[in-house]
């Protein structure tokens, strides 16, 4: 049986990779528990390698979060449709449901806000982060800080029962 080749990819490309692969690695063992070498197996590259793309576990965890931050703007930038304010966060809402089934990406998201309370760096970046969502929900639908709070909320407990496979009174 012969070996697969080795692609050959930039830097760049395994850069984006090794964030994909820590997303999916931490999502299972949070930021304490979770190697790695895991990470670099699950991607097919050396642990140092690693390393000379990402110098510290910290600094790959904390790429992965803005990652996953990236994509829930994306999800609320692509989604906020709609003639009225209570529609355009309705979309994003929606959307934001639909999100939830990719459980690697929430599981991912509770355990970046548990390193968050244990960590200054992570926590400083899901501050940034979480406040800039905040904003973005203002910005996309014309909400007031009322409107924008409950929307914000909403979207965490839907976290935690989707987590929970709760089922929501509608």
């Amino acid at each position: 049986m012969s070996t697969p080749a080795k692609v050959r990819m930039s830097a760049d490309e395994r850069r984006e990779q090794l964030v994909t692969a820590a997303i999916a690695e931490f999502a299972v063992g949070g930021y304490t528990a979770t190697s790695t070498e895991s990470i670099a197996r699950r991607v097919g590259v050396s642990q140092p390698y690693l390393f000379r793309l990402f110098p510290t576990k910290k600094a790959i965890f904390l790429a992965a979060a803005n990652r996953a931050f990236d994509i829930v703007e994306q999800n609320f930038r692509s989604n906020a449709a709609g003639e009225t304010e209570q529609e355009r966060l309705d979309a994003m809402g929606d959307a934001y449901i639909a999100l939830l089934a990719d459980r690697q990406l929430l599981t991912f998201q509770l355990h970046t806000y548990a390193a968050a309370c244990l960590d200054p760096e992570i926590r400083e970046l899901s501050r940034a982060r979480y406040r800039r969502l905040f904003e973005l929900v203002h910005e996309l639908t014309g909400t007031d800080p009322e409107g924008q709070a409950t929307f914000m909320a909403s979207g965490m407990l839907l976290n935690v029962a989707t987590a929970l496979e709760l089922e929501l009174p509608e």
